[in-house]
């Protein structure tokens, strides 16, 4: 079986263009996003020796999510300008590189590329995640891992594997109850709020006590501190909302694990036509094909 590289899309592009600096065409086309992405999808293909990449895309709007909870990731701003203006250039180099791009309307892509990894671990594949969407940890396990990328206050560490004893020393809880933890801490990244003052102690201390979400809503009397035993029983029904909320989607049909091949010349147009020529030199070299030169 082979190696999959999953990757989230969003979460690698603004990456790209918040660490990289205000490259430009000379017209004024913003390109630091579309350097950083393909000089990260080749190193890290060559890094972990990747077989076939997976890109997914959001195209908006998550309805079931929306319909139980309307403020589902409302509080994140627009989009910056020059990155919105590179976002169908890196679609056109992910094709151009041979690399499948997956979006559907309606659907968030984490439950899509939930689906896949978790598909393509059945089938015996190995699969790494890239992104740092901590979501992606409920379902970290023997054939599946997370790739982080460097932290902005260490950027020295490098990208790092996250294994499913890396989730545990990282959230205090097993992939199995990430759902459930952060169901209790809630997730400002998606607008979602956990029970006011419960921390990631608490809560890995809760699971571990009761076993499940469940089972601490059903002992909320025993619970401790005993300042949340109140609040936990009160708000029972927006924990198990939360828990809808958290938990990915993993029924999606998924596309069969086969590679498609780089379109080598419609690669080399585009990054020529954005005047990448560092990059284009290294594609050409990548790629060669002496009846293209």
């Amino acid at each position: 079986m082979s190696k999959w590289l999953l990757v989230d899309g969003f979460n690698l592009i603004y990456r790209c263009y918040f660490a990289l600096p205000d490259l430009t065409r000379t017209d004024g086309f913003p390109t630091g996003a579309l350097h950083g992405w393909v000089k990260s999808l080749w190193k890290l293909a060559d890094q972990e020796k990747i077989e076939g990449t997976l890109v997914f895309f959001d195209l908006g709007g998550s309805q079931d999510r929306l319909a139980l909870h309307p403020e589902y990731k409302a509080q994140r701003e627009e989009m910056p300008e020059a990155l919105q203006k590179q976002i169908e250039p890196v679609k056109a180099l992910t094709r151009a590189m041979g690399l499948v791009g997956i979006e559907q309307h309606g659907v968030e892509s984490d439950d899509l590329l939930a689906a896949h990894a978790v598909a393509f671990a059945s089938a015996g594949h190995e699969v790494i995640i890239l992104s740092s969407d901590k979501d992606f940890a409920q379902i970290v396990g023997p054939r599946i891992k997370m790739m982080l990328p460097p932290t902005s206050a260490n950027p020295k560490l490098g990208w790092r594997l996250l294994d499913a004893a890396g989730v545990m020393e990282k959230f205090g809880v097993p992939p199995a109850h990430i759902a459930e933890y952060l169901a209790l801490v809630g997730d400002t990244a998606d607008n979602i709020p956990g029970i006011t003052g419960v921390g990631p102690k608490t809560a890995s201390k809760w699971l571990a006590e009761w076993g499940s979400l469940d089972g601490v809503i059903a002992h909320a009397a025993e619970l401790k501190p005993e300042r949340f035993r109140e609040p936990v029983a009160a708000e029972a029904e927006k924990l198990c909302r939360n828990l809808k909320l958290t938990t990915l989607n993993l029924s999606l049909a998924t596309l069969p694990a086969e590679k498609t091949a780089p379109q080598v010349a419609e690669l080399l147009r585009l990054l020529e036509a954005y005047e990448m020529r560092g990059t284009l030199a290294e594609a050409r070299q990548r790629y060669y094909q002496a009846e293209l030169f």
